[in-house]
């Protein structure tokens, strides 16, 4: 018998997690809830505590701009690699799921990094707090552009 390597169980252990929170939802809402979607919130909530870390590292040395986008940088390699790898277990050419990619996170930074946290925080608004403000537009734009333009399949359209 053959055993699966770590990586392909961490992947099974993964969409197990999804699969099952998905079931702990009411029957209605399950219907409408992907577990891509509640992989995408997990692969997401660990990233975001990453881009935050290294804001909150940063920013005291780096201008606000400066740490922002280091910050946001890397948290956003990381979501690709983890989305990619654990939740939507894309086997596509890297090249141009990662052109994709990186146009859908220019189009997200502009708008909701930049745009929504630095016009918050312009109002007085904590750099932080503007931040996880920003966050709320940029979570549903990021997942549906993965799910339905990043890790596309030809059988999802």
């Amino acid at each position: 018998m053959r055993t699966q390597s770590r990586p392909a169980r961490l992947v099974r252990w993964f969409h197990a997690l999804c699969d099952g929170v998905v079931a702990l939802l009411p029957a209605r809402l399950r219907r409408f809830v992907a577990p891509t979607f509640v992989g995408y919130l997990l692969v997401s909530a660990f990233t975001f505590g990453v881009d935050l870390l290294l804001l909150t590292t940063l920013h005291p040395v780096a201008p606000l701009p400066v740490a922002v986008t280091v910050a946001y940088c890397t948290a956003f390699g990381l979501s690709y690699l983890l989305n990619r790898v654990l939740n939507f277990e894309s086997h596509a050419a890297v090249g141009p799921q990662l052109a994709r990619y990186i146009v859908v996170v220019v189009v997200n930074y502009l708008a909701f990094i930049l745009g929504v946290t630095s016009g918050v925080a312009t109002l007085g608004v904590d750099y932080r707090i503007a931040r996880i403000v920003g966050s709320l537009g940029e979570g549903l734009f990021m997942y549906a552009s993965m799910r339905w333009i990043v890790f596309r399949t030809k059988a999802a359209g």
